[in-house]
C-alpha cells in the first residue's frame, strides 16, 4: 500500500524526515507549507471570526479557509500563505544568512509570534 499524502491524514508535523517517510515529492517545501499553515490557523483562531469572515479577509472562498484551518496544504503555494498572512495583520520576516560550517546544507525555519 503506498504512504498516504499529506493531506489526506494531517499528522502532527514533526520534521523534514517526518514528511519523507510520508512519501512527498518536495518533502522541503511540504514542511515549510505545512508550518505557515500552522501560523495562519493559530492567527484564523485568534482572530475568532467565522470562516465566511476570514474569507472575506483572504479574498477566497470558505472551503479553502476550512482547508487551511484542517491543516491541508494541496493547493496553496508558499507565497499564496504569505500573502494569507499578511492579510490576517501578521508581518513576515525572511532572513538569509550564512549556514554553520558544521551543516552542508542551509535550512528553512519558520517562527511564530
Amino acid at each position: 500500500m503506498p504512504p498516504a499524502a499529506l493531506d489526506e491524514d494531517p499528522l502532527p508535523v514533526r520534521s523534514l524526515a517526518h514528511i519523507q517517510i510520508c512519501g512527498v515529492r518536495d518533502p522541503e517545501d511540504a514542511l515549510l507549507r505545512a508550518k505557515l499553515t500552522k501560523q495562519i490557523g493559530a492567527a484564523i483562531s485568534a482572530k475568532g471570526l467565522s470562516q465566511t469572515e476570514i474569507a472575506k479577509i483572504l479574498q477566497v472562498d470558505q472551503p479553502k479557509v476550512s482547508k487551511l484551518v484542517r491543516g491541508r496544504i494541496s493547493g496553496f503555494t508558499c507565497d499564496r500563505l504569505l500573502r494569507y498572512l499578511t492579510a490576517l495583520g501578521l508581518d513576515v520576516t525572511i532572513r538569509i544568512r550564512r549556514r554553520p560550517s558544521n551543516r552542508k546544507r542551509g535550512k528553512l525555519v519558520v517562527g511564530g509570534v
